[in-house]
């Protein structure tokens, strides 16, 4: 990825290395790319998470789109794929929101959506990072009547919880559901969603106050909703990480129901239906073997990609496919929205539960996981670069791969959005991949520190 943005947005340590100078300059940016004679005041919407830096980050950015001609619809605190619909809905040109999504909250971070309500294609991105990084141009100063204008959008919530309201196709009624909303952006509508659609709500971490985003809760430590499920007998539990664009759940035996799962319940369910574009899932190299053999024996085709939601998306919308996602929780139904939707997919998730009347637990016996470790090993941003030419790491890699044979895999790959080096290793003796998983991460340590 470019120099600025990876794959899911500009991301960094708040007032950092994600600066209030570079948010108004990624303002300027985008306010100049919009602009043209038939369009002098391009309006631009911008959401944030509920961390302590989004509100300054906002500022800056907001800041930046009107000293360029931009005028600035502020929807306040509000989940990722909430941007991304409304910018369609509130007819705008762009849309921002500032999150570091499941990242503790020291981090923030900036994505952008085109008018279409879809991330920013690479090219759009690069030529942003020239104007912000090179100073390729001069930033306009528009004086008097021209500077932008900011104003907050009072129907926001209602008008997304409508959206999502509107996708689901049998009501919750009777389900008794936990949800941790990972004191984030879902904090500030999943209870008034899930409750008109019908569900009893139980939440968990949906008080926020600035610095508790993500903090031992939502979809990157489980352990609170599991626990919570079982001793209250309840029949599920749904959570989400800091942005809500994403979506683990829990059965009501506080078994964890990843995206693999998760994508292949509603996979079966919408070719029953005949509503799976294609018979096709989209998914990644990280996708669990177990959910590849899932559907080859459904009569499905698999078809992977790099690991990011934005290569994902790319795929459906290039070949025409409706359902895709990742293990981490992302999954996508286009046919509803243009990003992964951790609440939407909560909501189908929980409708197929209701409207079959059968435990989760049962539903999701139609896949097998494999053992899957994965050990992350951090790096410097030389690191990640010097891992691609290192011949030590690859021969220690082949060796993992040639002891697994037909019977697993390994892969090793940089992470788009934190200094990380992901070591992966799947197959059916736990023992085996995890010693494997290990060596590996050594070696990494050893040539890349």
């Amino acid at each position: 990825m470019g120099r600025l943005f990876g794959t899911d947005g500009a991301r960094g340590i708040a007032n950092t290395e994600l600066t209030c100078e570079t948010a108004m300059n990624i303002g300027r940016a985008v306010a100049m790319e919009l602009t043209n004679s038939e369009d002098p005041h391009p309006t631009v919407l911008i959401g944030k998470d509920t961390r302590i830096s989004s509100d300054m980050l906002e500022a800056s950015i907001a800041a930046g789109l009107c000293s360029a001609g931009a005028n600035v619809i502020q929807l306040g605190v509000v989940p990722t794929p909430a941007v991304a619909y409304l910018i369609t809905k509130y007819n705008a040109d762009a849309g921002v929101m500032i999150s570091a999504s499941h990242n503790p909250c020291a981090f923030n971070g900036i994505k952008v959506f085109s008018g279409d309500g879809y991330k920013l294609p690479d090219e759009l991105e690069e030529q942003i990072e020239a104007i912000v990084l090179d100073n390729v141009v001069p930033y306009p100063k528009p004086t008097g009547g021209q500077v932008g204008t900011i104003r907050f959008a009072e129907n926001a919530h209602r008008d997304y919880i409508d959206h999502v309201k509107e996708t689901v196709a049998y009501p919750l009624d009777g389900l008794r559901v936990a949800f941790d909303c990972a004191n984030g952006s879902a904090s500030a509508t999943a209870k008034t969603l899930f409750s008109e659609l019908g569900a009893q709500c139980f939440m968990l971490h949906d008080t926020p106050n600035g610095i508790n985003i993500n903090e031992n809760c939502g979809s990157t430590h489980m352990e609170d909703l599991q626990k919570f499920v079982v001793e209250n007998g309840l029949d599920a539990g749904i959570a989400f990480d800091g942005d809500a664009d994403r979506c683990l759940a829990v059965d009501e035996k506080g078994n964890l129901i990843d995206g693999d799962f998760v994508m292949a319940i509603c996979a079966a369910d919408l070719k029953s239906t005949g509503r799976l574009a294609k018979d096709t899932v989209v998914g990644t190299v990280m996708s669990n073997l177990g959910f590849i053999r899932f559907c080859e024996e459904n009569h499905m085709r698999f078809a992977s990609t790099k690991v990011g939601d934005r290569y994902v998306l790319e795929k459906m919308r290039l070949e025409g496919y409706n359902l895709g996602g990742e293990q981490s929780g992302h999954v996508i139904f286009l046919d509803y929205c243009t990003t992964g939707d951790g609440q939407l997919t909560g909501a189908q998730l929980l409708s197929i539960i209701s409207r079959r009347q059968a435990k989760l637990s049962s539903i999701a016996t139609l896949m097998e996981k494999y053992p899957q470790v994965l050990v992350n090993v951090k790096v410097s941003a030389d690191g990640k670069l010097r891992f691609h030419t290192n011949h030590v790491i690859k021969k220690a890699i082949q060796a993992a791969e040639g002891e697994l044979g037909k019977t697993g895999r390994v892969l090793v790959r940089p992470s788009g959005t934190e200094p990380l080096l992901r070591v992966m290793a799947e197959g059916e003796d736990l023992e085996q991949i995890t010693a494997l998983c290990n060596r590996i991460a050594d070696v990494i340590r050893q040539q890349l520190s």
